[in-house]
C-alpha cells in the first residue's frame, strides 16, 4: 500500500473515532463544592459598658438564649430593686380603697338623713362630692400601681441588656474581647450555625433544567472517615454567568451532632432517580390448532374447522 493509501486509511479511522466520541454519552463528573456554616454572625452589645465576666470560649457549643458574657450592671441592679419595691407596695392602694369605702358609707347615711330631713341639702351634696373624690383617688392609686409595675419591667429589660446571649444554636467560632475591656461598637463573639450546613456549588448551564429546589445531590466531604450523604437544593440562581456558562446552587446538609466541621471541600453529584422497570407482557397463549387435512390432493391444505 502506497503512502496516499495509508494516509486515507488513517484519516478514515480518525473520523470514525470522532464520530463515535460525539455520539457516546459523556460520563457525569463530580463537581467541586465547599461546605460552609449555615450562618455566621458577629455578636456585639446593644449598650456601652465594661465586660465583667466571659462565660464561653472559642469552640464551645452554645444554645439560643444562652448567656455568653455579662457587663457591669451595678446601677441597673439598683434601679430594679427600687422599681420592685414600688411595684410591691400595697399601702397607698389599700388606703385609697378604705377611704373610698368610707366615703360610700357616709354618702349612704347622708342620703338617709336627708330623706328624714335631719340634714340640709348642702350637707348631702358635700357627702356626694367626698365620695366622688375618694373614688377618683382609688382609680389614681390603681393607675399608679400599674405605672410602678411597668417601671419595674423597664428596669429589668435594661438590666437584661447587660447580659450578652447567643442568638441561635451553634458554636463560638471566635472570641474578640476579654473581661475588663470596654464594649462600644466592636463585636465580642462570632457565632456559627453548623447544623444544618450550607453548601455552595457551581454547575454547568447544561444541568440547569435538572437542578431545582428540593432536588437531592450526593455530597462526598473531603474528611477522614466521612461517608457520602444527601443534601437538598435550597436555592438556585436565576442568572447564568455568561463568561463561564455556569450557575450557582445552594444546598442544605443536615449535620446532627455536629459531626462535620464547616469549611471542608467536597464533591457533589446529582442523584438520578431509578428508571421504572420495563413491564414484560406475558406471552400470548396459542390457541390449539383445529385443522383438518383434505385428502386426495397432491398438496395437502389446512382448513380451519368451523
Amino acid at each position: 500500500m502506497n503512502r496516499m493509501g495509508r494516509f486515507s486509511l488513517a484519516a478514515a479511522m480518525a473520523l470514525s473515532q470522532v464520530a463515535q466520541a460525539g455520539t457516546a454519552p459523556a460520563a457525569a463528573q463530580p463537581l467541586g463544592c465547599l461546605i460552609e456554616p449555615f450562618s455566621v454572625s458577629d455578636l456585639g452589645s446593644p449598650v456601652v459598658g465594661v465586660i465583667e465576666q466571659v462565660l464561653v470560649e472559642r469552640g464551645d457549643r452554645v444554645r439560643a438564649g444562652q448567656p455568653l458574657a455579662r457587663l457591669r450592671a451595678d446601677v441597673e441592679k439598683g434601679s430594679v430593686n427600687v422599681a420592685q419595691g414600688r411595684a410591691a407596695a400595697q399601702g397607698e392602694l389599700r388606703a385609697a380603697e378604705a377611704n373610698a369605702q368610707l366615703a360610700v358609707q357616709k354618702l349612704a347615711r347622708a342620703s338617709d338623713l336627708a330623706r328624714q330631713e335631719f340634714i340640709s341639702a348642702q350637707a348631702l351634696e358635700q357627702a356626694r362630692a367626698e365620695s366622688l373624690v375618694a373614688e377618683n383617688r382609688l382609680v389614681q392609686a390603681r393607675e399608679q400601681r400599674d405605672i410602678y409595675q411597668r417601671e419595674h419591667e423597664l428596669a429589668q429589660a435594661q438590666l437584661g441588656l447587660r447580659t450578652i446571649r447567643s442568638p441561635s444554636n451553634g458554636v463560638v467560632a471566635d472570641r474578640y474581647m476579654s473581661a475588663g475591656e470596654r464594649v462600644e461598637e466592636k463585636p465580642m463573639f462570632r457565632i456559627a450555625v453548623i447544623d444544618p450546613l450550607r453548601i455552595e456549588v457551581v454547575l454547568p448551564a447544561s444541568l440547569y433544567p435538572a437542578v431545582s429546589r428540593g432536588v437531592q445531590m450526593r455530597i462526598a466531604p473531603e474528611f477522614p472517615g466521612a461517608q457520602p450523604r444527601l443534601a437538598k437544593v435550597a436555592l438556585v440562581d436565576k442568572v447564568i454567568e455568561g463568561a463561564s456558562n455556569t450557575f450557582r446552587a445552594r444546598l442544605t446538609l443536615p449535620n446532627a451532632g455536629n459531626q462535620l466541621p464547616a469549611g471542608l471541600r467536597c464533591k457533589a453529584e446529582l442523584v438520578h432517580a431509578e428508571p421504572p422497570a420495563a413491564v414484560v407482557a406475558p406471552p400470548q397463549a396459542r390457541m390449539p390448532s383445529t385443522e383438518i387435512r383434505l385428502q386426495g390432493s397432491p398438496a395437502s391444505r389446512a382448513v380451519p374447522r368451523l
